[in-house]
């Protein structure tokens, strides 16, 4: 909301100074978030008038002027603008002048006395641009015919006037207006407010354009009056559309200018049709599917039954309460209008310029509500605008009221007041600041009860007057009071690590933090997370955003991609973020949306060489196993089993599901060559993904001493078959029965033979395994270490099928 302060103060102007206003709004709520002058500082520039326009003796494009500065001086000005013409009344900057400098940063420009062409310029004539009132360079400014000659512009154009932007929260509605705001300040400083006195306007004839209101839940009260006989190419006055273009709205034409003051004025937008375009009675009702509406923004929108319209006999012709329709808008030609007014339910209002991906200052100030019980003086006050710019014959109006908001009284306690407020407040002093708001209340005892106003759509409940009281009161006020409930610090277990310790943890393994939108492709949905139905975006930031992600992986791969364009050799980047999956059982809460499961993930992506390029190392390109050891390095010291599995996205042979405890807590695998392909990789990355949860969980370290004696270590080679897996032969060992001998196993060596030989045969393999064997209480001896070998070989041949090699 951008207004000008000396509109302000023509309803309210109380003895403070700009800063002192705008600390005093800021304070109540009404948050000041610019102060910025109308025009920059500049001096000796008055109102002059040309008398006598010649050409240039040496320049084509230039002329020499004659100019009354006022007070008997004439000068002699060399002007170059267009439009410069004998009569008109425009700025002039006198000799020692300091106009805006033309670049931010830079040094006034000084305007002196000088020659051009050899003509001598006793000053300058100057654009509206040249003094930084606008940034349109459409030659001399020029003023009205009444501008005084010799009066300083600041003063005629009221420069020195601050404009003022406020920042709203919702609940303001009854602040987005100037005459709203000022109503404010009023209550807030004692100052009187000047209410606009609005008389009706005697009707010169009687005829009325039938309206029916065919849906109250849309449409409270609707107020209208035929205006004969306008002229819409009438001139707005300068007055009007220098306050508009203040409120940072430009001038259209007479006809939309009124209307448009009349909403920055009191806050009521209204709408003027065209009568000669309506065709018979207005409809005032629900859209119908699939009827279409041109806007007067240019776009063509569908509505439907949730969509509320006005519409004629033919067809529906404005949206209601939001934009009107570009069939019966007013133009050049326009003859006689119709000007409406009218209450619209706000929850009908709300969200439906969304849908169309646009808004609107009416639909804005609508769907949080406009008062409605003063549609017939609002719509007095515009058709005598338009009568004084415009002319016309107005006639009688026509008032139809279905439904009004109901006005529930609500009661304030005085002692809650206080107490949620923190400092003592008297009955007096509340009834005090609510006669201020111009509220109607009753006390009794230790109560005060309260109905709201017609414009007041805030006050519904009793903490709603409890904010009235202690903002107009003054936050100032407010003891600086230490809090006297027990501070008690939520000890997280040594055990869990938090979001930042695990960022840390895998930033040290080498990967780079990256951050992406939760929203991405459909393709990346379809092809690396599986998932042909993901949870759609109703109105997605932009066309391939238009799901939310189901896997970090997709996001990750984006990354990669975006670094492989800029000729990344080596990438390693992680994320830790939210996916969405779809889950009935999840509850509608404050932390959760129903139907919808938000776990937190950590995934990891590794691309070209396993380390920096350096002597003392062969290239290698990085492989599963690299990444696997990153994740037992996650999960340490707890031990994850890694299961071959497969993943949309991922290699089938070069995947495992990762668990834990049994529990499968994510995946970490190669990319699958499809995607590789499809995305158009050198390379495969390896990639994982892990429930941030299981990660963030821990042991606590355990203390052990220091064996007492000595280990032994034994390497046994065993030939299996194909299909043994690593962990298969881990678990045979550790459930071997050596009394507890066999402390560690460490596979150190795998060898298949390129043809079959004596010792292995086809599909067969040795796996060399270091064994170290240890008895906390007694020194072992060779017969105690052999049999302990001999139960593990023996297990193994037992389970496994696997024999010592020779």
């Amino acid at each position: 909301m951008q207004f000008p302060e000396s509109w302000l103060r023509e309803f309210c102007n109380p003895p403070l100074s700009t800063v002192e206003v705008a600390d005093k709004l800021t304070m109540a709520g009404l948050e000041v978030e610019e102060l910025r002058p109308v025009a920059p500082p500049f001096d000796k520039v008055v109102v002059a008038q040309v008398l006598a326009v010649a050409r240039h003796p040496n320049a084509d494009r230039l002329n020499v002027c004659e100019v009354d500065v006022g007070g008997g001086s004439l000068l002699s000005i060399v002007c170059g603008a267009p439009n410069v013409r004998t009569g008109i009344k425009v700025p002039c900057a006198l000799v020692g002048a300091e106009l805006p400098p033309a670049q931010v940063g830079g040094e006034p420009f000084t305007i002196k006395l000088g020659r051009l062409r050899g003509v001598e310029s006793q000053g300058m004539l100057c654009s509206a641009k040249e003094l930084k009132l606008s940034e349109e360079q459409g030659g001399l400014l020029v003023l009205a015919d009444d501008a005084p000659v010799g009066q300083s512009i600041r003063q005629h154009l009221e420069l020195d006037d601050t404009l003022f932007t406020l920042k709203l929260t919702p609940n303001l509605a009854h602040c987005l207006s100037v005459f709203g705001i000022a109503r404010e300040l009023s209550a807030l400083t004692g100052a009187p407010l000047q209410t606009p006195a609005i008389t009706p306007v005697v009707p010169v004839h009687d005829a009325k354009l039938p309206v029916h209101i065919e849906a109250p839940d849309l449409c409270g009260r609707f107020s209208g009056r035929i205006v004969r006989g306008v002229n819409p190419q009438a001139a707005t006055p300068g007055w009007m559309v220098e306050r508009l273009a203040r409120c940072g709205q430009r001038s259209v034409s007479a006809l939309v200018d009124i209307s448009n003051y009349v909403m920055f004025e009191v806050g009521r937008p209204s709408h003027i049709f065209d009568l000669d375009k309506l065709h018979g009675a207005l409809h005032v009702r629900w859209g119908r599917p699939g009827e279409r509406l041109e806007l007067l923004n240019g776009s063509t929108v569908e509505v439907d039954g949730t969509v509320g319209v006005i519409a004629d006999e033919r067809q529906a012709e404005s949206l209601a309460g939001i934009m009107g329709g570009q069939a019966t808008a007013v133009g050049d030609d326009t003859r006689n209008v119709y000007v409406e007014a009218a209450f619209w339910w706000p929850q009908a209002v709300a969200g439906r310029s969304r849908r169309y991906n646009f808004s609107t200052d009416a639909g804005h100030r609508f769907e949080r509500g406009v008062d409605p019980a003063l549609t017939v003086a609002h719509i007095e006050r515009i058709t005598h605008l338009i009568v004084d710019i415009c002319g016309g014959e107005p006639g009688p109006m026509d008032d139809q009221t279905t439904a009004l908001p109901e006005r529930k009284p609500v009661t304030l306690r005085v002692a809650r007041a206080a107490k949620v407020i923190g400092m003592p407040v008297t009955q007096p002093q509340c009834a005090q600041v609510f006669r201020r708001l111009g509220l109607e209340f009753t006390e009794g005892e230790g109560t005060i009860t309260v109905t709201p106003p017609s414009w007041r759509f805030d006050l519904q409940i009793e903490e709603d007057l409890i904010e009235e009281v202690v903002r107009i009161l003054g936050y100032s006020l407010l003891p600086d009071t230490p809090p006297l409930a027990p501070v008690t610090p939520l000890v997280r277990s040594e055990a869990r690590r938090g979001l930042h310790m695990l960022r840390h943890t895998v930033a040290a393994l080498d990967y780079q933090e990256t951050v992406n939108f939760s929203f991405v492709e459909e393709r990346w949905e379809r092809e690396l997370a599986g998932n042909e139905q993901p949870i759609r975006l109703l109105n997605p930031i932009a066309a391939p955003l238009a799901v939310m992600r189901s896997s970090l992986m997709g996001s990750l791969i984006g990354v990669l991609r975006l670094n492989l364009a800029r000729k990344a050799a080596r990438v390693r980047v992680f994320e830790i973020g939210r996916v969405f999956l779809r889950d009935a059982s999840v509850a509608d809460s404050d932390s959760s949306v129903a139907g919808v499961d938000q776990p937190l993930r950590v995934s990891a992506l590794a691309y070209g060489p396993v380390d920096t390029l350096q002597w003392s190392a062969p290239e290698r390109a990085v492989d599963f196993f690299d990444i696997k050891g990153d994740v037992e390095a996650l999960l340490a010291p707890r031990k994850p089993r890694f299961v071959p599995a497969e993943h949309a996205a991922l290699h089938p042979g070069r995947s495992a599901r990762v668990e834990l405890d049994g529990v499968a807590i994510g995946w970490v695998g190669e990319l699958h060559p499809r995607w590789r392909q499809a995305y158009e990789l050198p390379q495969a990355p390896v990639l994982f993904e892990l429930d941030a949860d299981v990660l963030a969980g821990g042991q606590l370290p355990a203390y052990a001493p220091i064996a007492r004696q000595q280990a032994a270590v034994r390497d046994i080679a065993v030939i299996v078959g194909e299909s043994v897996t690593h962990e298969a032969l881990l678990q045979v060992i550790a459930g071997a029965p050596t009394g507890g001998l066999v402390r560690d196993a460490r596979l150190f060596d795998v060898y298949r033979p390129k043809v079959p030989t004596a010792d292995l045969g086809a599909g067969e393999r040795s796996l060399a395994v270091r064994l170290e064997l240890l008895d906390d209480d007694a020194t072992l001896t060779d017969e105690r270490i052999d049999s302990a070998v001999k139960s593990v070989l023996e297990a193994l041949l037992a389970r496994l099928g696997a024999r010592l090699r020779a």
